[in-house]
Parts: structure tokens; sequence; C-alpha cells
């Protein structure tokens, strides 16, 4: 049955703006993720999945590569990259976060924290929409189409619009939910993780749960 609304997908392009905060150790980190904007926050937790490398232990965000390589700290590593996006459900929520996990990590040390060779400068990136030509009506047209669009368009639909720009449970999830009714595979979608893997990873199991709709319908 053809959907009421078409879904237009878009892929984006990112602007980088070097902002004027920067930190040398862990309770300066503290004090300018209060300052920042959350767009930065954004950028340093969630774009990085344009970028991210297929490796496993990659770093789930800038805060815990930089406790690493530039303060050494193992502890705080750790600590920054358990901080999980996808549960906390915002990027204030991030911020929250970060803020309870540095306070912490700063009341337990017994000495002044350890200064870093390289200061950690806040960026944040502006997103560009980007027309990708498709347009689509039908679940196999949608499928269809996730199959062959850039990564940035699963960022933009799926992260961009969950995490920065409050849209609910992501673009697809949201359309295939309002525009083809299909209640129990929005569901499905929007339970995908982002923020576990690459990009590719996830255009793959939402590929998995949309197959298998199509299948159940006898439309693959």
């Amino acid at each position: 049955m053809p959907a009421a609304e078409p879904f237009v997908f878009q892929g984006c392009v990112q602007v980088c703006e070097l902002l004027p905060h920067e930190a040398h150790d862990a309770r300066e980190l503290l004090e300018e993720i209060r300052r920042v904007p959350a767009e930065s926050i954004f950028c340093h937790t969630s774009v990085l999945l344009v970028h991210r490398p297929p490796q496993p232990d990659a770093y789930p965000n800038d805060f815990a590569l930089w406790a690493d390589i530039e303060l050494r700290d193992r502890r705080l590593t750790e600590r920054l990259a358990a901080i999980d996006p996808f549960r906390l459900g915002s990027i204030e929520g991030v911020r929250a976060e970060l803020v309870s996990t540095l306070e912490h990590h700063l009341q337990q040390l017994s000495a002044a924290p350890s200064r870093a060779g390289e200061p950690f400068r806040f960026l944040q990136y502006h997103l560009v929409p980007v027309p990708t030509g498709h347009e689509v009506r039908t679940l196999r047209e949608f499928r269809d189409a996730l199959t062959g669009v850039d990564a940035s368009t699963l960022f933009f639909h799926i992260i961009e619009a969950r995490y920065r720009l409050g849209r609910g449970r992501g673009d697809f999830a949201e359309w295939v939910d309002t525009a083809l009714g299909r209640h129990e595979l929005a569901e499905r979608l929007s339970h995908i993780d982002p923020y576990a893997g690459t990009l590719e990873r996830v255009r793959e199991r939402h590929l998995i749960a949309l197959n298998r709709a199509l299948e159940e319908e006898g439309g693959a």
C-alpha cells in the first residue's frame, strides 16, 4: 500500500568550527564541559561515528581518547569511555553524565590532576543537509534505498535527528510508524543502538529488521 507521505533521504556534510574553549587537565575539562554549547558535546561524542574505524576497541568519544593519550589516566579513560549516549537519550543527558563522571573522579584524587601535553580543544560541527535523490513511499523502496545511501545519511536521520534535534526515535522509525503504520517494526528500529559499532553495522541491523518484515508479508 502506498505511504501517505514519502520519505526523502538526505545526507550531510560537516563544517568544523574551533571554539574558544580548551582544557589542560581534568578539572579544566569539567569546567569547560559545563560551559560549551550542546553542539560541542554532540560533536565530541557523536560526530566521530561518521569517521569511526571498524576496530572494536576504538574510543567511543573524544574525551576518553584525550584522557588516555594526553593525560595518561587509565581510570578516567575507562570512566569516560563507559558513557553511553543511547542509554542517556539526549545530549544534555550526556553532558550531565560527563560532569558527574569528572566530579567523582576529581574527588577521588589525592593530588592535583595531571597536566596534558596537548590541551583538549573544543570544536563544534555545523551539519548541512545534502539531497541524495532518493524518495520512497513503500517499505520495499525504503529498504532498497537504504542499501545504497551514503553513511552520512544514516548519521543525519538516526543520530542527528534523535540526539541533537530531539526528533524522538529518529527519522527512520518515525516514518515507518506514522506513514506506513508499522508500529512493531518501528519499535524494532528505534531499539537499534547507533553507538554500538560503526554506521555500516547500524545499516546492517536496519536491513536485517526490514528484510525480516518484508519476508513476513511475502514482499521480499
